[in-house]
């Protein structure tokens, strides 16, 4: 693990991500977790709105992450589209903060800020290529390891929040506070990321147009991958999603809760992410997937049950671990199915968020309309179930 970190500390531009992504976390950290109780129990959205709202993101979110995943896979225009999208995180944040009601929050949270997310798949894009030479054992282990970078701001800021929202600060300060760090990671990027022209990696293009990388991309065995990918990851954000409501409508629960819940489940998943490369020498990647997912599900289906008790806060233990070997491997796992073309692998990685917000988005519509939030949880946990049984058969005959 040393010598991982030393090549991430030793590499301009593996430095460059880690950083980056660590300011980039800060955005779910802040706003991810609390955007549900903000829309409907601050603005006065109904959870049917709010399930609209979802759903628009996601279409932005499928033009603006595949668009731009084709574009820096055809051309330089890697730091640009950086650019691009850590300020429209700048402008959405200080659109909601500026304007203060229902209507800047609807427009910030279904145009600019899922423009914004684009940056996790372009910043995971450079790190394959600049860890391209190594052996997949490192490079999975240092994806991993910047994987849980990007998970340490809910350690640290979480609890920060809840202490906040306990003095009495308004849930509206997260906008402000991450209006600041996205200004920060907007200098990184311009003082730091490597222009395209003189870029330190060599980088296969596909020489697709935008129309062939399209049809490319949605080929049978890539594109349901794609798709059965994100929907193991919808439980994360299903859990994004339920968790500040499940804990807002039980006795004796709250918002300082929802924020010492997610910073120690998050805590163990950054522990666990750091020991996955040692991990994957024991055991196959699609395996250590598999565990990860079923472990994170049985978390999901005991959420709503284990709430009014005090047993709740065992479940911060297969939620981080489970979560843990998910979320590090999975990315690795998308790259390889357009091989070294890290523009493509950025657009599949997006593909995947995007049919995960989908997905949470369905379960979060039809679980409150037939039950409520607690069976929104029971969906999320059978999606990921569903979803690594298709995986698993599919790449029965494959190398795992």
């Amino acid at each position: 693990m040393a010598r991982h970190f030393r090549i991430l500390w030793t590499n301009p531009v593996l430095r460059m991500v880690t950083i980056g992504l660590f300011l980039f976390g800060c955005l779910p950290a802040s706003i991810s977790v609390y955007q549900s109780l903000i829309a409907i129990t601050r603005f006065g959205l109904t959870d049917s709105t709010y399930s609209v709202i979802l759903i628009v993101a996601l279409m932005v979110s499928v033009s603006s992450a595949v668009g731009i995943g084709i574009i820096t896979d055809q051309r330089p225009s890697r730091r640009l589209m950086a650019l691009l999208a850590a300020g429209m995180l700048a402008c959405g944040t200080g659109l909601v903060w500026a304007g203060q009601n229902a209507t800047v929050f609807v427009l910030a949270h279904t145009a600019l800020l899922p423009i914004s997310g684009t940056l996790f798949g372009q910043m995971m894009a450079v790190a394959r290529l600049a860890s391209a030479n190594l052996p997949r054992t490192d490079r999975d282990a240092i994806l991993a390891i910047i994987r849980a970078i990007f998970a340490v701001p809910f350690v640290i800021v979480l609890p920060v929040w809840g202490w906040a929202f306990e003095q009495g600060l308004p849930l509206l300060s997260v906008y402000p506070a991450v209006m600041g760090l996205s200004v920060v990671l907007l200098a990184l990027i311009w003082r730091t990321w490597p222009p395209d022209a003189t870029a330190p990696w060599t980088e296969q293009k596909s020489g697709l147009g935008f129309r062939a990388s399209l049809a490319e991309m949605a080929t049978g065995p890539v594109f349901l991958r794609v798709l059965l990918v994100g929907a193991i990851h919808s439980g994360s954000a299903v859990c994004g999603v339920i968790l500040g409501l499940i804990f807002e409508q039980t006795p004796g629960r709250g918002t300082t809760d929802v924020g010492l819940f997610f910073g120690l489940f998050v805590a163990i998943e950054v522990v666990v992410t750091l020991y996955v490369g040692q991990i994957v020498r024991l055991l196959p990647r699609l395996t250590v997937i598999a565990i990860g997912t079923l472990t994170y599900a049985l978390f999901l289906a005991l959420l709503p049950l284990l709430a009014p008790t005090p047993w709740v806060w065992a479940l911060v233990v297969p939620a981080g671990a489970g979560g843990a070997l998910v979320y590090a491997l999975a990315i690795g796992y998308l790259q390889d199915l357009l091989g070294a073309r890290a523009g493509a692998g950025a657009s599949l990685i997006a593909l995947q968020r995007i049919a995960a917000d989908g997905l949470s988005a369905v379960n979060f519509a039809v679980g409150t309309w037939l039950v409520g939030y607690g069976f929104v949880a029971e969906l999320g946990a059978l999606t990921m179930t569903l979803a690594i049984a298709a995986i698993l058969w599919l790449d029965r005959y494959r190398p795992l």
